[in-house]
């Protein structure tokens, strides 16, 4: 990723640069479908955040979470989605308590209910939710590239940016391997399916070169999956712009059309 060109950060620990796209309205996403450490509150920051002026997604179905009718029930549902993104990323799931949840977010214990059926639900919702929050977050950077491997380069240090700001993204996608087996792998093979698109698209306008498949899609989220967790949550004290370019020329040398 560099002015070189370069290729699309996918997620950490579990967190994807790209995440998983949701589901068309009114798929249901099953009990176990859906779809990157914390050190505490301190270091925890909404992972519900969306970048200025990012779509919305269309709303997923998650097995056990319901669909708020007002505007007022958005914003209640959104502070639980927040709480839980704190509590499940400073104690972890099995820790992590709904009472937890609804004292974080002001809620009224009984309120919980109305919007998740379980301690499992939310979790669900809050993977799904997190993905698309990556999304949001590297959509402006991809936008802005001048070519297929320009925008894997932005996109790469528009994602070490967010999992710096996100670290609890870390720790709850990877739970998400034992809580929820489905979600954990739809994240992975959608964020894949978005890479691999992305490549075939720049090879057919000559970007990359043209024998590009899934295997390519796969390599490239796995070195990202460890570029973030070493430089976006061990440490995060380099540059993010240079570790973006000196990863890019990695891809550049390997993709660049022959």
């Amino acid at each position: 990723m560099t002015d070189q060109r370069g290729i699309t950060a996918t997620a950490a620990g579990a967190a994807s640069i790209e995440s998983v796209a949701p589901a068309p309205v009114g798929t249901t996403v099953g009990a176990g479908a859906a779809g990157p450490t914390a050190d505490g509150d301190a270091g925890l920051r909404r992972a519900g955040a969306r970048a200025p002026g990012a779509a919305t997604p269309a709303r997923v179905t998650i097995a056990g979470a319901h669909v708020p009718r007002t505007a007022r029930g958005e914003r209640t549902r959104r502070a639980l989605l927040d709480a839980a993104a704190l509590e499940f990323g400073e104690k972890g799931f099995h820790d992590g308590s709904i009472s937890g949840i609804t004292s974080r977010a002001g809620v009224a214990l009984g309120s919980f209910y109305t919007y998740f059926e379980s301690k499992d639900a939310i979790f669900r919702a809050l993977v799904a939710d997190m993905s698309a929050s990556v999304r949001d977050n590297v959509a402006p950077a991809l936008s802005a590239a001048t070519d297929a491997l320009d925008g894997e380069r932005r996109a790469l240090e528009a994602f070490l940016r967010f999992a710096r700001d996100h670290q609890e993204i870390y720790r709850i996608i990877d739970e998400a391997e034992f809580v929820d087996p489905p979600s954990f792998r739809r994240h992975y093979e959608t964020t894949v399916q978005r890479i691999t698109q992305r490549l075939r698209d720049g090879a057919a306008r000559g970007e990359v070169t043209v024998d590009v498949s899934e295997v390519h899609g796969w390599a490239i989220m796995g070195m990202n999956v460890f570029i973030g967790l070493r430089y976006g949550v061990w440490d995060d004290s380099e540059d993010a712009d240079a570790i973006a370019r000196a990863t890019n020329a990695l891809l550049v040398n390997g993709l660049a059309p022959r």
